[in-house]
Parts: C-alpha cells; sequence; structure tokens
C-alpha cells in the first residue's frame, strides 16, 4: 500500500504537471487520470517483493499508521490564510482546481483594463504568487512546484478545505508505514513497529502532518524510495549466496549480505530489477513535490557507482528511473514554476553544480575500474579503513554538537529574513542580532524532541555501522541497508551544517523531517542488538531479562523527551476558524466586485485567497504605495473610476488593525481614515498559531486576530 501510495503521487503529480501546464486539469480528465494512475500504481507497487513479517506485528505497524493519521487528521490546522507554506500549498491546490491551470491568465478588463495594471504600486502578486506576463496579458504563477497542489486539489474537488486538510495527515501515516516495512526489512518486524510509533509521536511529524506542507509528500515517497531501493539489494543478495559471504550484523541476519556469484556477476531476479527502477522513479520523481530532493539524489549516486563497480545489476534500472523523474520534474520546475526556480537560485544552483561533481566522478571512477584501473591500498589501510570511518563519524558528530561553544552562524543583515529574526529577538528579549542563523544550535533542536541520551547513542550505533559498511564493501559487498543509511545520514548531515531555513520553530522543525526518523531507527538498532547480544543461545535467564530491561529504558529515554515535546501540542492543530473567516468575506462580496488589498496585512494575506476562493477579481498594492498615503489615494481613485466604467465596483479590503477601542471593539484599519472610506468588519476570528520561538522547542500557542475590513471605494 505504501509503495502504491508513493507511486501514485509521483506519477499523478508527472500527469497533472502536464495537463495543468495545458490548461485541461479538470475534473473531468483529472478524476480518471488518478483512477488509472492509481490501478497502475497498485500493480506495479504489487510486483516489488514484499516484506515478510509476522501477522501479530504487521496488524500492530497498520494500526500505528491508522491511528496516527486518524490523530492527525482529526486535529488538522486550518492554515489558509498564506501566511506560511502550507497555506501557500492550499491556495495554489484551489487555484488550480478552480482555473484547471498551474499558470492562471488574468482577464485584464475583469480589474479595470491593462492601465490598472500598469500604474506603480498595483499588482497581482502576493507571497506566494507571482505576478508574470504583461498587464495586456497578465498571469498569476503561484511559488513552490506544481507537485502538492495536483494532490491537494483533488480533496478540493471532493470536499473543499475541510477534506483537503486531512490530505497530509493520510500521507504522513502512509510515510509511517514505509518506514515501518523499511526497518523490518533490515532489522525486525517489531523494530520496524516501534521505529514507526515513536516516529509518529515527535512533534515536527504530527505539526507537518496536521497541514497542507510538502513534507509529508516527500516523506511518502522518499521512504517508499529507500524501501524499494533496500529491497532491491536484498533480493539481488539473497538470489545467489556467494562465496565468502559473512553474515550481516546480529541486528539484521543474513538480509544485507551481497552474494556474488564466481564471474563476478550478480544474479538479478525480476523482483531485485522493478524494485531498483520503483526506488528511482520515486526518489527522482519527489522532485515534483519539493525541489530540494535534488539533495538526496546526490547522495544516492556514490552508493549507485559503489554498486556498479561490484558488478550489480541493479544499479541501472535504479540509475533510470532516477534521472528519467528527475528530468521530468526539472521540466515541471523550469516551466511552471520559473520565478520560484529563479527565487531559489542561490541555492540550487550550488547544488545542480554539487550534483554535476559527484555525477561526473562517480561516472570516472566506474569506467576506470571497468578498463581495469585500480589504485590499491597498502593492507594496514585497508584494514584500519573501517575504524577510521567510523572515527570520523564521532568526531563529526562531537564537533556539530560542540558548534554553539565555539561558532556563531551569521547571514547577511540586510536579508528579509534577517530582519525577520531581529523583530523576533527584540519581541523575545534576546540580543538583537538579525544576521544569526542559529545553525551552529541545530544538533540542540534534535535534541528537542528526542533528548540528548538518543542523539549520544545514535551517533555511537552510526559509527558503528559505518564501520561494519565499510569493512563490507572491502569484501566486495553492498549492505542491503547502507543506501538508506548513506541517504539519511547525509541529508541529515547537510541539514545539520546548513538548515536553510529562517530558525523560527516550529516551522524551521520541518528541516529535521529525515534526521529526526534516523536518530530514532539508529536507538531502536541499538535496543535491538541489546536484546539479541543478551539473548544467544545458552544464555542465562537472568542476562536476558537484563537486556530487555536495558532496551525498555533505552526506549523510554526517547519516548520520554518526544512525549514531553508533544504533550503540550496533542489535542489540535493551529488557526482553526480560518476557514469561517474566509467564508465570511466571500459571503459579503458581491458578483462585479473588485477588492484591492491596501494595508500590509491584507496584502499579505487576502489577495490570492480572495481571488481562489471568493472567485473575485482582486488585486494588491505595494509597500512603496502604502507608505505615500497621497499616491495611494490617487491610485485608488483611478482604479475605481476603470472599474466602474466597466460596470464593477471597487471595493478596499483591510486587516491591519490589532488595536481595539472602547469596550473590546476591533478599530478600522487606519489606512480607511486615511483614504476617506468608512469600513465593515465583515470578519471577526480569534485563532491561535504556534508559538515563534528561537532558542527553546515550541510549548504553546500565541493568539492571532483574523479580522477584515471591507469599504467601497466610492
Amino acid at each position: 500500500m505504501a509503495l502504491g501510495a508513493a507511486l501514485w503521487v509521483v506519477l499523478v503529480s508527472a500527469v497533472g504537471a502536464v495537463l495543468s501546464g495545458l490548461g485541461w486539469w479538470s475534473p473531468a480528465f483529472a478524476w480518471p487520470v488518478a483512477v488509472l494512475v492509481a490501478g497502475l500504481s497498485g500493480w506495479w507497487a504489487r510486483s516489488v517483493p514484499g516484506v515478510r513479517m509476522p501477522v501479530a506485528a504487521s496488524g500492530v505497524l497498520v494500526a500505528v499508521a491508522l491511528g496516527f493519521t486518524v490523530w492527525a487528521g482529526a486535529t488538522h490546522s486550518e492554515q489558509v490564510l498564506p501566511r506560511r507554506d502550507a497555506a501557500s500549498n492550499l491556495q495554489a491546490a484551489v487555484s488550480l482546481a478552480t482555473t484547471h491551470e498551474r499558470v492562471v491568465g488574468v482577464d485584464a478588463e475583469s480589474v479595470g483594463g491593462p492601465a490598472v495594471l500598469a500604474l506603480d504600486g498595483v499588482t497581482l502578486a502576493s507571497p506566494a504568487f507571482f505576478q508574470v506576463g504583461t498587464p495586456q496579458e497578465p498571469a498569476v504563477q503561484p511559488q513552490f512546484v506544481v507537485g502538492p497542489a495536483v494532490v491537494y486539489g483533488f480533496g478540493w474537488w471532493a470536499g473543499g478545505g475541510p477534506v483537503a486538510l486531512v490530505l497530509p495527515a493520510v500521507a504522513m501515516g502512509l510515510a509511517l508505514l514505509a518506514l515501518g516495512l523499511l526497518v523490518a526489512r533490515v532489522v525486525s518486524a517489531w523494530a520496524g513497529v516501534v521505529s514507526a510509533l515513536v516516529v509518529g509521536l515527535l512533534f515536527p511529524v504530527v505539526h507537518t502532518a496536521r497541514a497542507t506542507y510538502s513534507e509529508p509528500l516527500a516523506m511518502l515517497t522518499v521512504t517508499g524510495a529507500l524501501l524499494a531501493l533496500t529491497i532491491a539489494v536484498a533480493q539481488a543478495s539473497e538470489a545467489v549466496p556467494g562465496p565468502g559471504a559473512v553474515p550481516g550484523p546480529g541486528f539484521v541476519g543474513d538480509q544485507s549480505s551481497q552474494g556474488r556469484v564466481r564471474d563476478g556477476s550478480l544474479a538479478w531476479p525480476d523482483g531485485a530489477g522493478r524494485a531498483a527502477l520503483v526506488a528511482g522513479v520515486l526518489l527522482g520523481g519527489t522532485g515534483l513535490v519539493r525541489i530540494d530532493v535534488l539533495r538526496e539524489a546526490v547522495l544516492v549516486l556514490p552508493v549507485l557507482a559503489l554498486g556498479a563497480v561490484l558488478g550489480a545489476r541493479w544499479v541501472r534500472p535504479a540509475l533510470v528511473g532516477m534521472l528519467t523523474s528527475l528530468a521530468v520534474a526539472a521540466v515541471a520546475a523550469v516551466t511552471l514554476s520559473w520565478q520560484y526556480v529563479a527565487a531559489i537560485a542561490g541555492s540550487l544552483l550550488p547544488l545542480v553544480a554539487l550534483a554535476v561533481v559527484v555525477g561526473a566522478a562517480s561516472l570516472v571512477a566506474v569506467a576506470l575500474r571497468r578498463k581495469g584501473v585500480r589504485m590499491p591500498l597498502p593492507p594496514g589501510v585497508v584494514r584500519r579503513l573501517p575504524d577510521v570511518a567510523a572515527a570520523a563519524v564521532v568526531v563529526v558528530g562531537v564537533g556539530l554538537a560542540s558548534r554553539p561553544l565555539w561558532l556563531v552562524v551569521r547571514q547577511d543583515p540586510n536579508d528579509p529574513g534577517a530582519r525577520y529574526v531581529a523583530g523576533m529577538q527584540e519581541r523575545l528579549g534576546l540580543p538583537v542580532d538579525g544576521g544569526r542563523t542559529y545553525a551552529e544550535q541545530s544538533v540542540a533542536w534534535l535534541s528537542w524532541y528526542l533528548g540528548p541520551v538518543a542523539l549520544a547513542v545514535a551517533l555511537v550505533v552510526l559509527a558503528a555501522l559505518v564501520r561494519r559498511a565499510v569493512s563490507s564493501v572491502a569484501l566486495g559487498r553492498i549492505e542491503a541497508w547502507v543506501p538508506a543509511l548513506v541517504v539519511a545520514s547525509g541529508s541529515t548531515l547537510l541539514t545539520l551544517v546548513r538548515p536553510g531555513i529562517t530558525p523560527d520553530h516550529p516551522w524551521a522543525d520541518r528541516r529535521l523531517l529525515i534526521a529526526l526518523p534516523l536518530v530514532v531507527v539508529l536507538v531502536v538498532v541499538a535496543g535491538q542488538w541489546l536484546v539479541e547480544r543478551t539473548a544467544e543461545a545458552g544464555a542465562p535467564a537472568g542476562r536476558v531479562w537484563a537486556g530487555r530491561l536495558g532496551a525498555a529504558v533505552l526506549g523510554l529515554l526517547v519516548v520520554g523527551p518526544a512525549l514531553a515535546a508533544t504533550w503540550p501540542h496533542r489535542s489540535g492543530g493551529v488557526e482553526q476558524g480560518s476557514l469561517a473567516a474566509v467564508e465570511r468575506v466571500c459571503d459579503s462580496l458581491e458578483p462585479g466586485d473588485v477588492v484591492m488589498a491596501v494595508d500590509s496585512r491584507a496584502a499579505n494575506e487576502w489577495p490570492q485567497v480572495v481571488r481562489g476562493m471568493c472567485a473575485i477579481p482582486t488585486v494588491s498594492t505595494t509597500t512603496s504605495l502604502r507608505r505615500d498615503p497621497a499616491a495611494l489615494r490617487a491610485v485608488v481613485d483611478e482604479v475605481s473610476a476603470a472599474v466602474g466604467e466597466r460596470g464593477g465596483r471597487l471595493v478596499l479590503l483591510g486587516a491591519d488593525s490589532p488595536d481595539v477601542g472602547a469596550g473590546g471593539a476591533a478599530l478600522e484599519p487606519e489606512v480607511f481614515s486615511t483614504l476617506g472610506v468608512r469600513g465593515e468588519l465583515v470578519a471577526d476570528v480569534a485563532v491561535r498559531e504556534d508559538e515563534h520561538v528561537l532558542v527553546t522547542r515550541p510549548t504553546g500557542t500565541d493568539p492571532l486576530p483574523v479580522r477584515v475590513w471591507l469599504a467601497p471605494a466610492g
């Protein structure tokens, strides 16, 4: 089920990208496509060898995934106003579902004619939505890539906001199922169950599953990719146990030996090839839902190169699948989200350059090896290499954890994100230094949710696994768990070094959605190892029970911090009531109205909401125009006249008034008095949002008033 769902996300996103580019993504096309893709995905997933688990463990794992889905779905957030990425994705989904095209053309006449859009300070743009085209032929292009809009758009068609907002919980629940199967394949069935359960308790996982972020979809597809790749390597290994093969570590049994035949080729059962192809398609296809998956794709290249050097025939289908789906994702991003790609070019281009370098180096290494070129290391170096690799892991881990003692990471203080951080620091009573990224504290972010003991144990286990992996490679084998370990640990390292996000928690914690599950799995491996080593044949009963007790204590040291961090947020998501506020605004508008957002909060949160969910033509004002009251008044008059000439009515929308007057009544936005208009308060909803913190984990919520005033311009 998990692999089939992951394939469905990738394939339906690919088809949706094509049809939305043509303006054909209507329910008449999309629903049949969804059904056909579901059938294809299910058939393809069933062709991949399954993970054998006891019935009891399988039932509990399904119950964990289902329970998480119900919990996260029942307590979902209502992030509707584009204050964060989740709401931006939801509005992009609404736009796609209602207009049937990704880049939405706007009839200039609907907002007063091309002359209106040519005015200095008048724009169709708003946060996460770019204005493209010309004043004569304008269009609006959503930010980010198209996949989340395609997937969450089905929820909008099926039942509006309430259905769309629970789809992330479904995706994350399936991701937990895939994670449990992955761990079950290389550790044990019950280890998979425990891993899925603990990961499902982590607040960053719950938080993202409650809103329409891209991370739940990416978690499903990436975890599915690693599961399929693990199955591919294990299937190839188990087909023909090669001469000299040695057992894997105690906690993975014999599933990890890379068996070889005497002629140097690998037996390649059909199942391994299909699993590898699925893995490649899922990993590269994740680029349709999150553009930064290029990082994970780069990390898997050395593993594929090593597999090619060792003659592993699962490499080719994995590489073909990944490159093909990456190409589709890249074309979709460039053609449908070019403004977004240009905006993040500063961080994307170095990643592309790294991919080129790593890819070229991998190709050269494989080509040289196939030509018989070898660079043998001295026997002493080969013997010590596993120990050196393990020591390097510990040194890097300790170095990252100790960074707050000797490093302060900063960025350009003039960056918009830095100015935002400076404002937060002032509100929180911290030293004002907006250029700080707090990246040196990224290991501490992990400890907020899992505790320092878990991090220490995970580091030791990671070092041991790296040592075992290097030893196996020296013997000409790739353990089945190595690809997943390389991708997860490499991604974690890059994230901890450079989180690449404004350090405003809990939103910044989305960067930890690979790192946190990795730590959990490593601790579970430690517990499994402890149980197995103390329960060896002939071991006294006291030793066996001591091992079980030790594993239980270790588990409590992980579950305790996880529960403590999640408990304050157990009962529900945030911004509940936002949908009701939107409905009230929409009900207050009439056909023929044209809305203009005239203050900062209105311009930041409402243009695309009114345009998409209310189906009312909307323009916004720029910051520079709003700072000049006389110019703003003149522009309002000109736009009002242009709209009136076309039989419409210009309605001003204000939302930037946190103050209240006598008796607690909300005051009109100041800009209304500047413009000489009287507004009507059409929405006044008190919602809760996640608190904004920088150096501690979030423990509660903050009040957020959602107020909207409408005023005819004339």
